[in-house]
């Protein structure tokens, strides 16, 4: 993913930042405060919240 890109986007909800987590076969942007992660398809972020992936509180994505 670009790095300019990555450094604008937020997330839509609290449009707090993102993390870039995983690895090149399913990279995830990550809102900790919301629990969130955030599918990135064909290298476009799906920035949808009902696509999102909730995480659980212990989750180690929230971790890093």
């Amino acid at each position: 993913m670009d790095k300019r890109l990555l450094e604008i986007l937020v997330c839509p909800i609290c449009k707090g930042p993102l993390r870039l987590v995983g690895g090149a076969a399913e990279p995830e942007l990550v809102c900790r405060p919301d629990r969130l992660a955030y599918a990135i398809r064909d290298g476009i972020p799906v920035m949808l919240p009902d696509e999102a992936r909730s995480l659980g509180a212990d989750d180690p994505l929230l971790e890093r």
